[in-house]
């Protein structure tokens, strides 16, 4: 991975980061200063909360992206300490799609109209699932290399001894 490439995905890393926490602390402050304009439309508060969730694990996930982009860096990612922020970015991504299946079912009474507007939320939800899914399939791939990168260095100390 290049310095521009890491560079470029970094700033990204951080702007959404410093995005979510400003967002995440607007929220907190409307509900604890109880300056809610809630007008009855849609609860909100517990909107708010889903939402405070759901950035919270994105957080999480862009956090274990900066620790494997570290990684890649140094040249470590090929261990079995990369498995550690893999397996949590699959938990935030299965999180963040519990936490819209949640917003979709808050959201399914007032769509009551138009059910078509629950099902598309619905397939969103699926869809990110699909993206844990995704990462599942590159640790898997990890995995072999990983296990390929352990065999060669064992038959390269073997080798080592034979010379």
């Amino acid at each position: 991975m290049g310095k521009i490439t890491v560079l470029a995905l970094r700033a990204v890393l951080v702007v959404v980061l410093a995005g979510t926490v400003f967002v995440q602390a607007g929220m907190v402050w409307a509900l604890v200063s109880g300056n809610d304009p809630e007008d009855g439309s849609l609860p909100l508060t517990p909107l708010r909360l889903i939402t405070i969730l759901g950035m919270l694990s994105a957080q999480v996930a862009l956090v274990c992206v900066w620790r494997l982009v570290t990684m890649v860096r140094r040249g470590t990612v090929f261990t079995h300490a990369a498995f550690r922020y893999v397996d949590v970015v699959i938990g935030a991504i299965v999180a963040a799609a519990l936490v819209w299946f949640a917003v979709t079912l808050i959201n399914a009474p007032g769509q009551r109209d138009d059910p078509g507007v629950t099902l598309i939320m619905g397939g969103v939800g699926v869809a990110i699932l699909g993206v844990a899914l995704l990462v599942l399939v590159l640790r898997m791939l990890l995995a072999q290399a990983v296990a390929r990168d352990v065999q060669a260095a064992r038959m390269q100390a073997e080798l080592d001894e034979v010379i």
